[in-house]
């Protein structure tokens, strides 16, 4: 997967119409969103074909899904039938309720991002002790995507040593959170940031400051 400028920009607002003023702003610079529950729960699964056909972007659909296999087959399912081109899923729940996605995901064309830890402090108290084996368990199970936290370097250096150069992660917590674009991207692919963008009162100036600090 390659991601432009290597910014995914994650829009958790709760408004179709403030989703696509934002994302209609920056979307010169950027060709993958993250749409997560704010959106979806306020304006339906149907606002991320919306943001897609208006856009013509790539949509990551941040569920973190993390439920029994059967479960996770049924939302999945329904998120690729929405339209999305990817979905993240919690791997704590195991590998069976892992592969339901993944069999969705295949049958719908569609990336499964495994989430091996968060980016916020309580993440550190129960998920982090899990990290490492959630990230094994997706190499053996043959993943390429996953998601590991800018906000502690330390731990996505960690993720990346397990998952291997070749795997593609996509990381969190950028900006407002405190994570640096710099020293993330020496061992993620892409940044995902969002208040630091939908929350300025220049979109696009925020995200071309962006761009212009990860340039080396």
């Amino acid at each position: 997967m390659e991601v432009k400028n290597r910014i995914i920009l994650a829009l958790d607002l709760q408004t179709i119409g403030e989703a696509i003023e934002v994302a209609g702003s920056v979307i010169e610079y950027v060709d993958t969103i993250k749409i997560g529950y704010p959106l979806v729960l306020a304006e339906g699964l149907e606002s991320i074909s919306k943001v897609k056909d208006e856009f013509d972007c790539r949509i990551i659909a941040d569920f973190k899904v993390a439920d029994i296999p059967e479960t996770n087959s049924k939302i999945a399912d329904l998120t690729f039938k929405a339209g999305a081109d990817a979905i993240i899923v919690h791997g704590f729940v195991g590998g069976d309720s892992l592969q339901a996605c993944l069999y969705s995901s295949e049958k719908y064309g569609g990336d499964v991002f495994l989430l091996t830890e968060m980016s916020h402090p309580g993440a550190s108290r129960f998920l982090r002790n899990a990290a490492e084996e959630i990230a094994q368990m997706g190499v053996e199970m043959g993943l390429e995507n996953y998601v590991a936290p800018s906000t502690k370097l330390n731990r996505l250096k960690k993720i990346r040593s397990i998952v291997g150069s070749n795997s593609f992660i996509i990381s969190p917590g950028v900006g407002v959170q405190g994570g640096d674009p710099v020293k993330t991207l020496e061992f993620a692919d892409a940044i995902i940031v969002g208040r630091s963008i939908y929350s300025s009162k220049d979109p696009e100036n925020a995200v071309k400051s962006i761009i212009n600090s990860i340039k080396f």
